[in-house]
């Protein structure tokens, strides 16, 4: 599937701005809760989500628990 050439920009500086943190974060070895707060930004600030809206910090799947889900995933039956 193609990306929309109007969002290719938005994904592009999102992905760089956010190589950094990632890279660091790899480099310290950070905790789930720290690489959560990571995940939820770059949910909000590349993919456009609501961060109290469509994203959780904890869901049930399958009696094991996902880390972060958005609404997305949720309407897929997920």
């Amino acid at each position: 599937m193609a990306i929309p050439v109007k969002i290719q920009p938005r994904l592009s500086d999102g992905l760089k701005k956010f190589q950094p943190i990632l890279t660091q974060a790899r480099a310290k070895d950070i905790n789930e809760s720290d690489t959560v707060v990571i995940i939820t930004d770059i949910l909000t600030d590349v993919f456009g989500f609501e961060k109290y809206g469509e994203i959780t910090s904890e869901y049930a799947i399958k009696k094991t628990f996902a880390i972060s889900q958005s609404k997305l995933m949720e309407n897929q039956g997920t």
